[in-house]
């Protein structure tokens, strides 16, 4: 994802309202490895790390 097509989609995400502990995993790296899942069509086991753990990618997903 280009840097002028994530500053069109940020605004549009929700914010987390849970104080703590900040997140390890950027939400641009999470939907990035969404975007190759369903581009490629991989398994969710196969999307490569650099996009997180594929639990959390798949949860994202999900929700």
């Amino acid at each position: 994802m280009t840097d002028t097509q994530w500053a069109r989609l940020e605004p549009l995400l929700p914010r987390g309202k849970k104080p703590g502990r900040p997140p390890i995993w950027t939400r641009r790296q999470l939907i990035d490895g969404i975007r190759l899942r369903t581009r490629t069509g991989v398994p969710w086991r196969d999307v490569p790390e650099r996009y997180g753990p594929w639990p959390r990618v798949y949860d994202l997903f999900r929700r």
